[in-house]
């Protein structure tokens, strides 16, 4: 590892650990108000404890220390945002309503942890309506799109279950997963059998995958591919498939992979007058996309930022970060996921399925 590289990892150590006294220094300040002000030393060592459980957690299977470090993340990063604003408070009202405002802040996590499980374990259905202006045998198709499942320690049989169930009331013709299927490493999906829930995904058409940057993480992407096969799903790497003779499905690779195809060198034999739907897990490269005649890209990725303000960031870095987007004639529809990474919180997004009613016009 270069130099640098390591410099910048200690540099990000020091700055992470200066934050957490921050943090932990002003815990410390509310807590003298209180009876609790006796145990500074246990208070010291539940505050390095949490400043470590995230990472802990993600060399340790033990999914309490991945839930706990989960939450570590979201107080961590509210409280860099809240806390500046409080210390001024506390500062012009001469500290006289110190445990109030400490009280109300303890009550604030507390209900943004309660909402915010509710939006991750809790899905809804969004419908888009999508016209392509070219043949096909069938009229009218309708699809079912999850992504970003993040099977793993924390999401896992009972969440998986709930998709299971709410798919197979949609009656879809055509289901597709736009990447992420595990959290890094695939051991927990094995470990926990979960190929038994998800292998209950059925459509006519079929079921279809292409692997995102958190399948390739851990280095399992080969093994997940073959373990998708096992249960019927099909995972497209820079691959395509004609569907019933009627449309083209293309699967792209994704960015975090050592090497991947352009969409030029995927189509390149296909019928252009054949409808072109593609997965790419990242909403990237719409221009290419659109140049080469794809009618319908699906992506996930972005988890619509997951947690506020998150989502303000990824509407800048994306061209289109959530939602439905026409550039020319191509549609582009990015879902916010079905399972979370990190935390299994989401504030100001919610765990989504995606029902598309696809109508083909010539």
């Amino acid at each position: 590892m270069p130099i640098t590289t390591n410099l910048l990892i200690l540099l990000a150590l020091v700055i992470y650990s200066l934050l957490c006294f921050y943090i932990g220094y002003n815990g410390w300040v509310w807590l003298k108000t209180t009876k609790f002000a006796a145990y500074k030393k246990t208070y010291i060592i539940l505050m390095v404890l949490l400043s470590l459980s995230f990472f802990i957690g993600r060399f340790w299977s033990w999914i309490a220390i991945q839930f706990i470090g989960g939450f570590w993340l979201v107080l961590f990063g509210y409280s860099l945002l809240l806390l500046p604003m409080i210390n001024l408070a506390v500062y012009l009202l001469k500290k006289k309503w110190l445990f109030q405002i400490g009280l109300g802040t303890i009550l604030f996590f507390v209900v943004l942890l309660i909402f915010g499980s509710y939006n991750a374990w809790n899905s809804v259905v969004t419908t888009y309506e999508v016209a392509i202006d070219k043949s096909a045998t069938e009229k009218e198709l309708k699809l079912v799109v999850v992504s970003d499942l993040h099977l793993g320690g924390i999401v896992g049989e009972k969440h998986l279950e709930r998709l299971v169930e709410e798919v197979e009331t949609l009656r879809p013709d055509l289901i597709l997963i736009p990447g992420d299927i595990i959290d890094d490493y695939i051991a927990p999906y094995m470990d926990k059998e979960m190929g038994k829930t998800l292998g209950k995904l059925h459509a006519p058409l079929g079921v279809y995958a292409v692997p995102g940057n958190h399948d390739y993480y851990g280095n399992d992407v080969d093994q997940l591919v073959i373990e998708m096969e096992k249960i019927g799903i099909r995972v497209l790497a820079d691959e395509t498939a004609l569907v019933a003779d009627d449309f083209y499905i293309v699967g792209r690779k994704d960015l975090a992979a050592k090497s991947r195809m352009t969409t030029t060198e995927l189509v390149a034999d296909l019928d252009q007058n054949k409808p072109l739907i593609m997965m790419d897990h990242q909403p990237v490269e719409f221009d290419e996309a659109s140049y080469n005649g794809i009618d319908l890209l699906l992506s996930g990725h972005t988890h619509r930022g997951q947690l506020f303000p998150a989502n303000l960031i990824t509407r800048l870095i994306f061209e289109n970060h959530y939602g439905y987007l026409k550039k020319d004639d191509l549609h582009s529809i990015v879902t916010s996921g079905f399972g979370t990474w990190g935390p299994p919180i989401r504030i100001g997004s919610r765990a989504e399925i995606v029902e598309i009613n696809l109508k083909f016009q010539n």
